[in-house]
């Protein structure tokens, strides 16, 4: 068989196939078939090269014809098909506009998170700028340059997560002072707000992950008095209103002297309650002067500066401010709790 008449039969039998069509899928179909890279039009060119020259210019232009009749055949067959498919199918979907709309729920900051940055906004009102530390830390700067001793029982296996024997989960964001210290020259007044990990058990008081924003100021001058200002200053800030507070002697190796902070429980008024257990007060901070060896750490000369250093716990005190009895509700995700908040 000659080309031309291979032209003829292949424009035959795609004129049988189109007559046949009835989908787009069909003609999809009669397309590869026939312009594809390996259909009858291209089989057709390749045959082309055993034709002589004058009779392939002459070949090459019918099947080129062949190929643009093609072409436009099956464009306005698709067309047409498309269009017919687009009817059907708007028929067969149907939609009620008179139906409501789906509810979208609105997600919203958890409980923790609220008031991590409220707490962080006052503070940020008073003169501190927000420092952030590494959550995987050195022991270096989690606990040597925090003045604790070799011995020191936090540094213990059962007290500390540790992923390599120097490197650590860190236990309170109190690792970002000696970081801060050692980039900048005070007067430095900054807190640090994140999450700390510590293997305790796991009860309505206490969790292995918990959040904590470290305060540190540090300048000539600053003593025991600017601090008790500034925490009660922020206390009375956040709960609106004065609060009852006590201070007791306490031991922390990164100051000296240190304390505990109490305030007066506001859940019970401090008649007793089981999240006070009866006492009629909460803890809810450590805080002392800054260690002379912790500013030796950082690189700032004991002698010339003084300052003072604070944790305060966010798990305690979104207890305080809802009322809340179970530390462990905050990471159940039981949207029934998170809900309220």
């Amino acid at each position: 068989m000659t080309i031309e008449e291979s032209i003829d039969r292949i424009g035959s039998e795609a004129s049988v196939d189109l007559s046949g069509a009835h989908t787009s899928s069909d003609l999809e179909s009669i397309k590869i078939k026939y312009l594809g890279k390996k259909g009858a039009v291209g089989a057709l060119m390749k045959e082309l090269r055993t034709s002589s020259g004058d009779e392939r210019a002459r070949l090459g232009r019918l099947i080129n014809d062949l190929k643009e009749e093609l072409v436009s055949r099956i464009a306005a067959l698709f067309r047409e098909f498309e269009d017919a498919e687009l009817s059907v199918r708007l028929e067969s979907e149907s939609l009620d506009v008179t139906l409501p709309g789906r509810r979208r729920v609105h997600g919203r900051p958890h409980i923790l998170t609220q008031v991590l940055d409220e707490a962080t906004d006052i503070l940020s009102g008073m003169g501190f700028s927000v420092q952030y530390g590494p959550d995987v830390e050195s022991e270096f700067y989690n606990f040597e340059a925090l003045n604790f001793t070799k011995d020191h029982p936090a540094r213990d296996m059962q007290d500390t997560f540790y992923i390599s024997p120097e490197v650590l989960l860190r236990t309170h964001t109190s690792n970002t002072q000696v970081r801060t210290m050692e980039g900048s020259n005070p007067p430095i007044r900054i807190i640090a707000p994140g999450r700390c990990y510590r293997n305790e058990d796991v009860t309505a008081r206490s969790h292995v992950v918990f959040h904590q924003i470290e305060g540190l100021y540090i300048d000539k001058g600053v003593n025991f008095s600017d601090l008790l200002g500034t925490l009660k200053g922020f206390f009375a800030t956040f709960f609106g209103c004065e609060i009852r507070m006590r201070y007791r002697p306490s031991y922390f190796p990164f100051v000296e002297p240190g304390m505990e902070v109490d305030i007066h429980c506001l859940m019970c008024d401090g008649a007793g309650c089981g999240l006070c257990k009866h006492t009629g007060w909460l803890e809810v901070a450590g805080a002392g002067m800054v260690h002379p060896e912790v500013l030796k750490s950082g690189g700032i000369d004991p002698e010339e500066y003084s300052g003072y250093a604070w944790g305060f716990g966010i798990e305690r005190l979104a207890q305080l401010r809802h009322s809340i009895f179970d530390i462990r509700l905050y990471f159940t995700n039981d949207m029934r709790f998170l809900r309220q908040f």
